[in-house]
């Protein structure tokens, strides 16, 4: 394993133990949303994406829009992480004077592109940024990370076809696929089955990958750089609260509180490395 994917690795499982630690001075939920793509937006800012926290507004940045905006205390952290605001402000999420609430607001946070929350309209705004990006000749990228349930939207379906219309190679589509929502399985929801062949049949280049393989993430998303004249789409297989076994593939962790006990216990697993266990891939 090289230094490079070690450190990445270890800076996720810290990112993890700090969005428990937030969520639980909250009393706030969506844990495991906030959990299972922890790997891929590490690897996006510590990693991939060209930003300056020291100048959020730089116009040459690259853009990344969280369409799941509910998993906002891990998009929180790692902007904490990165150095756009202290980490002190992490404790105050959600709390009525916070510049950190329950779906990200890009008037009040620094380093949030979009405010998200209305499932389903993300990848719009994503769109929308890739092509005044073409429009003024820059050369950053648009990265849109969406939940598997948003594959049942129709307005991810409409984003998706203008991507591809407009031929928007700096765009690439993360697809958070941990097959479960709020109430039930995706599946038992709605289908979104053949996932991969109905992207690629919307114009876009697929990759799939293990979401919580950090060799395997940075080869897509060198990949999806590389890509001419089409959108790509990472289609990242993940688990939901990954880390935390007592929060794994439960359907019923979707929405509660996470208590200081509960806090406790996921601490206590994440700091023994258990969410980057070679042996659990």
């Amino acid at each position: 394993m090289s230094t490079a994917i070690a450190d990445l690795e270890e800076r996720a499982n810290k990112v993890r133990q700090d969005v428990i630690k937030t969520l639980a001075a909250a009393h706030s939920w969506h844990a495991p949303s906030s959990l299972s793509p922890a790997d891929l937006v590490t690897a996006l800012y510590f990693h991939v994406m060209r930003v300056n926290p020291k100048n959020p507004n730089w116009q040459d940045r690259d853009r990344f829009v969280l369409s799941k905006g509910h998993a906002c205390s891990l998009l929180y952290v790692v902007l904490a992480e990165k150095g756009y605001f202290s980490k002190d402000e992490l404790p105050n999420y959600r709390k009525p004077s916070s510049i950190l609430q329950g779906h990200p607001c890009l008037t009040s946070t620094p380093g949030v592109e979009m405010s998200t929350g209305s499932l389903g309209q993300g990848l719009s705004a994503a769109v929308g940024m890739a092509i005044g990006g073409k429009l003024d000749k820059k050369d950053f990228r648009v990265y849109a990370l969406l939940s598997d349930g948003e594959m049942q939207a129709g307005q991810t379906w409409e984003a998706a076809m203008a991507a591809a219309h407009y031929k928007l190679d700096n765009l690439t589509a993360i697809i958070d696929y941990n097959k479960l929502q709020a109430t039930a399985r995706v599946e038992e929801e709605m289908a979104v089955e053949p996932l991969a062949s109905k992207w690629r049949a919307f114009g876009w280049h697929v990759i799939e990958i293990n979401g919580h393989d950090m060799q395997e993430i940075l080869d897509a998303f060198q990949e999806a750089n590389g890509v001419k004249a089409k959108p790509s789409v990472i289609v990242a297989h993940t688990v939901k609260g990954k880390g935390v076994s007592f929060m794994e593939n439960v359907v019923d962790w979707h929405g509660k509180i996470v208590t200081e006990e509960d806090a406790k216990r996921a601490l206590e697993e994440l700091q023994r490395g258990r969410s980057i266990s070679a042996s659990e891939r």
